[in-house]
Formats: structure tokens, C-alpha cells, sequence
């Protein structure tokens, strides 16, 4: 396989009570902060920035770079749909903000959430696939 390009990066921020955020898109579906990676941004910088307009949460520490989040996207190919494979580079973080304020119209909802309600709420299997790895690692 040959080098792998992220195009998007992202987050888990937890708290000291060992909640996480999730954000709500508009179709009703909860992950993690993330989302593309702009011209000149290297990785962590656009996983902060994502974070910040997702959530709100702006002081972030960062503890450890938890690797690659992979999501199979649906991609129209000459005249038919393929699935594609998206890598989403993400860190995780501490955060204390209390009080979630999204400035993202794309993803007007985002909440602290234990680890058991995280798991039960994340919309995509990548997505409660690659937090169980992480929360065995890192959160307990």
C-alpha cells in the first residue's frame, strides 16, 4: 500500500471526569469533532480548529497522537458508486470547558458524554471500533 494522505483530522477531548464530547451533524448522526484539513494546516493544527468550531472548546492539552480513524465513504466513479476509504488523523486531548457552543452550522450540537453513553450514542461502527481501541489504551 502506498502512502496514506489524511484529508481530515480530528478528536477526543475528554474531561476530568472522564467524559468525552460528541457533535451532532445535521443529519442526526454523534461523533468526533474532525473534518478536513485546510491548505497550510498541518495535522494537529486543523484537529484543533475542528474541535473549536464543532464543540467550542478552544484550550485544548494534547496527550498523545491516538492514530487513524478509517471511514468507508460511498463515492460516485464513472457513473456508479464505490466505496472509498477516508483516513481521519486524530489526537486526543484534554479539555475543561463546561458548557459546549458549536459556531459550525454544519454540526449545531455537541455534549460531554461518559464513556459508556459515547459508545452507545457514536452513529458509525468505525467510529465505536476505533474509541473501544483508544479507551482501552488511554482512558481506563
Amino acid at each position: 500500500m502506498g502512502k496514506i494522505e489524511f484529508i481530515s483530522a480530528g478528536g477526543i477531548v475528554v474531561n476530568k471526569k472522564k467524559q468525552i464530547v460528541l457533535v451532532r451533524n445535521l443529519k442526526g448522526y454523534w461523533g468526533f469533532p474532525k473534518g478536513h484539513i485546510e491548505e497550510g494546516e498541518d495535522e494537529l493544527t486543523a484537529a484543533k480548529r475542528e474541535i473549536y468550531e464543532e464543540s467550542g472548546v478552544k484550550k485544548l492539552k494534547l496527550i498523545n497522537d491516538i492514530g487513524a480513524l478509517k471511514h468507508l465513504k460511498p463515492s460516485k466513479i464513472d457513473n456508479s458508486t464505490v466505496k472509498t476509504e477516508k483516513y481521519i488523523k486524530m489526537f486526543l486531548f484534554r479539555g475543561k470547558k463546561k458548557k459546549l457552543k458549536p459556531i459550525d452550522p454544519d454540526n449545531p450540537e455537541a455534549k460531554w458524554f461518559y464513556l459508556n453513553d459515547a459508545i452507545k450514542t457514536l452513529k458509525h461502527q468505525e467510529d465505536k471500533n476505533f474509541f473501544l481501541k483508544i479507551k482501552k489504551e488511554f482512558l481506563e
